[in-house]
């Protein structure tokens, strides 16, 4: 099996000038929506997935709330996703529409010195 690249998108607003990097990929529970963080512009990317041939439409960015977001993740049911700020020692709780993928800021942060990876689970 041979992979090629069909597309070349950005994770960056159209215009943006300054530094970034990608730093995290996620696909949601429903398949639906890609999301990518992006250190520099402090956000997540979020598109849109055809479901018949796989491609990208950007539909926006959800600022993290704080510096160099390292890691991110959605939980199993796909309604939050958690982001780590690591610069500003911070965890910041999203709802994500299932309907647009779109995310909301939920209001609630958590304090954690250089948080680097989290991760979701059901007990």
């Amino acid at each position: 099996m041979t992979l090629s690249a069909f597309q070349e998108i950005s994770t960056l607003p159209a215009g943006y000038k300054g530094s970034s990097t990608c730093a995290d990929l996620h696909i949601g529970v429903s398949g639906r929506f890609l999301y990518a963080s992006n250190r520099g512009h402090d956000s997540i990317a979020i598109y849109s997935i055809d479901e018949k041939t796989g491609g990208l439409e950007a539909l926006g960015h959800e600022s993290t709330r704080g510096g160099v977001p390292r890691n991110f993740t959605l939980d199993a049911t796909g309604r939050w996703m958690f982001v780590a700020n690591q610069d500003t020692d911070q965890i910041v709780l999203y709802t994500v529409d299932p309907a647009t993928g779109m995310l909301e800021y939920s209001g609630t942060e958590l304090k954690v010195p250089t948080p680097v990876c989290v991760r979701a689970f059901s007990v």
